[in-house]
């Protein structure tokens, strides 16, 4: 839901993506790793990304690595933020993992990860369903969306 995001492990990538220089993204290498093991298992990645237009600097960033993340077998979709507005989505990050366990994201206003909330009421985890669920029904692929937005990272 985030136009940005400011982990520490990421700014050298960022800086090379803004200045045009190749990367083999080390920072990543483990979490591609365990996504392709998973995937290989049988095992389910997948998310919606919502973005404002323009697209910010680290967003498109972000679209251009999440090239590797489908690669190794997540299945990283967008949706036009209006769209989402449209859709009644919430603006907050969150995770679900296998459609029981909610885990809330908190930022700090410099748009650092302060740590994820385990929620375990049973009403707020099927309406962050539903919203998932909605929010993959307008979602596009990556590669459409790249494609869409003229940012030749297909």
């Amino acid at each position: 839901m985030r136009s940005r995001y400011a982990p520490a492990y990421e700014g050298e990538s960022l800086r090379k993506f803004l200045a045009g220089e190749p990367d083999d993204l080390p920072w990543m290498q483990d979490w591609l790793s365990m996504v392709r093991e998973a995937a290989s298992e049988g095992k389910r990645f997948a998310r919606v990304r919502v973005m404002s237009m323009p697209l910010t600097d680290y967003n498109r960033f972000g679209l251009a690595v999440s090239a590797h993340n489908n690669a190794a077998g997540e299945d990283i979709r967008y949706l036009g933020r209006d769209k989402a507005e449209s859709a009644a989505l919430p603006n907050h990050d969150y995770w679900l993992f296998d459609s029981r366990k909610l885990v809330r994201m908190h930022f700090d206003d410099a748009d650092r990860f302060l740590g994820g909330e385990v929620v375990e009421d049973t009403a707020e985890i099927v309406q962050h369903n539903y919203w998932r669920d909605a929010a993959w029904h307008h979602a596009v692929r990556r590669d459409d969306f790249a494609t869409e937005q003229h940012l030749g990272l297909v």
